[in-house]
């Protein structure tokens, strides 16, 4: 049987007490049967905690034995100001026009 070996990555012990609990009380690395369970495992984690965390499969060209990573993100990602401009066009508003790109 396959096993699938799962990192805790500080990201997501700052992101959900309930992580950093479960390191404390079983360490950083945890063995699961299937990614499924390793799945099951994160999805808990984040019912329990403050933020959602996931489990990232390892790149292929990563030289350890893990197979995945719990990780997490904290806050939330700032939208850029060519969307926010997009957005206020598409409502209806006209000061978002790009300028400097005319034809001649």
């Amino acid at each position: 049987m396959s096993e699938f070996l799962v990192e805790v990555k500080p990201s997501a012990r700052r992101t959900n007490g309930a992580v950093g609990a479960a390191v404390v009380r079983r360490g950083s690395r945890r063995r699961f049967g299937t990614r499924a369970d390793a799945e099951s495992w994160a999805a808990s984690l984040s019912d329990r905690g403050e933020r959602r965390v996931w489990i990232r499969v390892a790149d292929p060209r990563d030289d350890s034995d893990t197979d995945g990573y719990l990780v997490g993100r904290r806050g939330t990602i700032p939208l850029d100001g060519a969307y926010d401009k997009r957005r206020w066009r598409l409502r209806g508003g006209s000061g978002g026009e790009q300028s400097g790109f005319d034809r001649f």
